[in-house]
């Protein structure tokens, strides 16, 4: 069985990167024990590419994926994207020293339409043809949004089916895989082949409900219980998902908590790490 190494993505850190800065914020995630990261949200800048890979070779660490966008995510918004910066995307992975590019969330203007994702999923297959061909494996990552049905089939299977798995894999989000409904170790062994990289964070229901405001507001609130949460303080069997990622294949797994709740995401980051070598992955960091 493969050990898929655990690392954290650097999203869930983009506030403390603008507060003391990349290298401050890579030696934390060391001190806590990571060796392995995952980029997106943080500006790829030359400056910032040059501080990444001073801080790589400093403290013996990798990252093992970047991100990007096939296109903006809404009409008219000024982001860095594989149409328009192809070839910096490319040359800013590899300087890096990593393999994979992962895009993280469908185009907004695709939802809605059968046409429209399918013709995003080919434009996806295309762009993974073209960085196959520069030594580059294209993931995608899913939400929950990728689990509405169009005729009965799920958006992530329409995906899956007009693409070629030369081309492009899945990052599989095991808990918004929960939150879409569906099972996250199903998904994983049907994926087998296709997922090299995934993200894990907890699926809590909050304990308490805010019923401040009329009823309207509070069944707003009733939905908002539903939280992300630190590795072991949530509903997730951890540990069935990191032993089936092992079993089919899985190289790299992320931590990736959208939101702490006023919490240092540091702190979350040691209670997650905490419980992960009580579970006896500490030889993945």
């Amino acid at each position: 069985m493969q050990k898929p190494t655990i690392g954290v993505q650097m999203m869930m850190l983009r506030e403390k990167i603008v507060e003391i800065g990349i290298t401050e914020t890579f030696k934390k995630v060391k001190e806590l024990g990571f060796s392995t990261v995952e980029l997106s949200q943080v500006p790829m800048t030359l400056e910032n590419v040059t501080e990444i890979k001073k801080c790589l070779n400093e403290l013996d660490m990798r990252v093992c994926a970047t991100s990007a966008a096939v296109k903006p995510m809404m009409p008219g918004m000024k982001m860095e994207n594989l149409r328009d910066d192809f070839d910096k995307i490319v040359a800013d992975t590899k300087a890096l020293g990593c393999k994979y590019i992962r895009v993280g969330m469908i185009s907004f203007d695709c939802l809605g339409s059968k046409e429209k994702i399918v013709e995003y999923t080919k434009e996806l297959n295309e762009f993974g043809k073209k960085l196959k061909a520069e030594g580059l494996d294209l993931y995608y990552h899913n939400h929950h949004v990728e689990f509405a049905k169009y005729d009965g089939e799920y958006i992530m299977d329409i995906m899956a089916n007009e693409s070629d798995a030369e081309y492009l894999g899945f990052e599989l989000d095991v808990h918004w895989l929960q939150r879409a409904g569906v099972n996250p170790l199903e998904w994983i062994k049907k994926l087998e082949g296709r997922t090299k990289i995934i993200h894990i964070k907890d699926f809590r229901v909050a304990q308490t409900l805010d019923m401040t405001g009329g009823m309207e507001q509070i069944m707003v609130n009733l939905a908002m219980m539903v939280q992300f949460a630190e590795i072991g303080e949530g509903n997730l069997d951890m540990k069935a998902i990191i032993d089936l990622a092992g079993e089919t294949g899985v190289e790299h797994i992320f931590i990736e908590q959208d939101d702490t709740y006023g919490k240092d995401p540091f702190e979350s980051l040691e209670i997650s790490a905490r419980n992960l070598k009580t579970l006896g992955y500490e030889d993945r960091f």
